[in-house]
């Protein structure tokens, strides 16, 4: 009985010692568990930034100057040698329905750094209109995501005493023209620059030319570069606009064994105008295409030697039609069709002077040889290099839409309801895009209700026959998103 008793007691004293030594390895695990949580939580949020900084993809967005569509080796073209940017395409996807964001340079431009149409953003036609502090654009947008950003060729969107500066604008490195009509000429004797943060003039060396120069910026910048830190470029090519002036060893290319253009008759240009002379102008004009097509040779091949090839979006464009302009005729146009299919030039709202070559390459991500015929606009830009660096969608100001799935083929990718332009030279123009049906009006400076004309892209692509009698009601959908789409504007006003 005593034994039993103490046993009772000792077991007793047991289980309470065992409950206690129980409940401290539960305490001391649970102390483990939530020490060992949130190193889990702080490493999986480590990882989720390392992660998300090492998708940020290195931007190199290259932009041309006046060329058709029709001028690439990709897009038909049968007399110019385009071979880097034909590969461009192959190792990528090509668009077929992409719009610029204007028929001249300054509010194209404007469109695709601001993600705004014409009917919205600030500027809407040439000059001397810088944006302003307000505008917030690409750069600035990929600066704060810790991108290093460079641009090199032509801005147009400011200059050096305006709120458009470029060092004002979320450029890191700039060398180029800051004015447009400095940007006519191929072999200037100046250039400006970014120098401790502020802009500075700088002389060229002798018999240079811009654009080899921008090449060079451009390729010592991605030189430069580590795989730490994302970046941006900007290449803004000055060719092939009007000055048809090119260094000799890609004329040669365009000359027979005589020395004479291989596109025989040639009208010569004369000297004593606004642009430089040239005996040449079609193959010229040739040459300028190729010899930007060798300047992005030279780009791709430092992107490849630095090891950046995996982890960089390239993207090739042009900000409007093909010219008419500096000795070049609509008959030039017409020999190499420029335009493609397309009906108009340089300061039309018909499809040459809006629709341009988009090509965007990502070994890896973009799957390659791809053509899409997905309809987006320079306004569509922004939000894409957006969402690409993992940053918020611009604000609700902006016209565009992010194309990322397409790009990538995932998920479902949202499209316009409409697209729309305004252009305020030659009587003052619009223009809209809805699905298949594209609308026009003339002379709107004249009269806000002037004639819509209006075309079936699907079965008319080169815009030959105007239907608005037939389809009244597609007429007054246009005429309605005209008004709608139109914003007044301090600079530029249909009234």
């Amino acid at each position: 009985m005593r034994f039993n008793k103490v046993f009772k007691q000792y077991k007793n004293q047991i289980q309470i010692m065992e409950l206690r030594y129980y409940f401290l390895i539960l305490v001391f695990t649970g102390l483990l568990f939530s020490a060992s949580c949130k190193g889990k939580d702080n490493k999986k949020n480590e990882t989720v930034t390392i992660s998300n900084h090492s998708q940020k993809p290195n931007i190199v967005f290259i932009i041309a100057d006046d060329m058709g569509i029709g001028d690439l080796g990709c897009y038909g073209q049968q007399y110019i040698q385009t071979p880097n940017i034909d590969k461009l395409a192959s190792t990528g996807m090509k668009f077929t329905n992409f719009y610029a964001g204007s028929t001249v340079c300054a509010p194209s431009r404007a469109s695709l750094m601001t993600g705004q149409h014409t009917g919205t953003t600030h500027i809407r036609g040439n000059g001397e209109f810088p944006l302003r502090t307000k505008d917030t654009i690409i750069s600035q947008i990929l600066k704060k995501r810790g991108y290093t950003t460079a641009m090199f060729g032509k801005w147009g969107l400011g200059t050096e005493t305006t709120e458009g500066s470029p060092e004002k604008k979320g450029w890191d490195y700039f060398t180029g023209h800051l004015h447009h009509v400095d940007a006519h000429f191929q072999q200037p004797d100046s250039l400006w620059t970014i120098k401790k943060g502020e802009m500075a003039q700088i002389a060229t060396p002798p018999n240079s030319y811009a654009n080899e120069i921008f090449t060079d910026k451009a390729v010592g910048f991605i030189e430069n570069q580590t795989k730490e830190n994302p970046f941006f470029l900007y290449l803004s090519f000055t060719v092939p606009h009007a000055e048809l002036v090119v260094p000799n060893k890609y004329l040669k290319l365009y000359k027979n064994d005589q020395g004479q253009s291989i596109f025989m008759p040639e009208k010569a240009w004369p000297s004593g105008r606004h642009y430089g002379k040239q005996k040449y102008p079609k193959a010229a004009y040739a040459a300028l295409v190729t010899s930007m097509d060798a300047y992005i040779g030279r780009v791709m091949e430092v992107i490849k030697s630095k090891g950046f090839d995996e982890n960089t979006l390239v993207v090739f464009t042009s900000d409007n039609g093909t010219h008419i302009e500096g000795g070049r005729t609509i008959e030039d146009v017409e020999f190499f069709k420029s335009s493609s299919i397309y009906k108009g030039v340089k300061r039309d709202l018909y499809e040459g002077g809006i629709r341009e070559p988009f090509i965007a390459s990502w070994p890896g991500k973009i799957k390659a040889g791809q053509t899409s015929n997905h309809i987006a606009a320079f306004w569509d830009i922004t939000p894409t290099l957006t969402e690409l660096s993992g940053a918020k969608a611009p604000s609700a100001k902006s016209n565009g839409i992010s194309f990322v799935n397409e790009l990538f083929g995932k998920g479902t990718q949202k499209t316009h309801k409409y697209l729309y332009w305004e252009f305020f030279e030659g009587g003052g123009k619009q223009a809209v895009r809805k699905n298949q049906w594209k609308a026009i009006r003339l002379e709107v400076n004249k009269n806000r209700e002037a004639p819509i004309e209006l075309y079936n892209l699907a079965k008319d692509p080169s815009e030959s026959k105007n239907i608005a009698d037939q389809h009244p009601e597609i007429v007054k959908q246009m005429d309605s998103i005209m008004k709608i789409a139109h914003t007044p504007n301090p600079i530029f006003s249909f009234e």
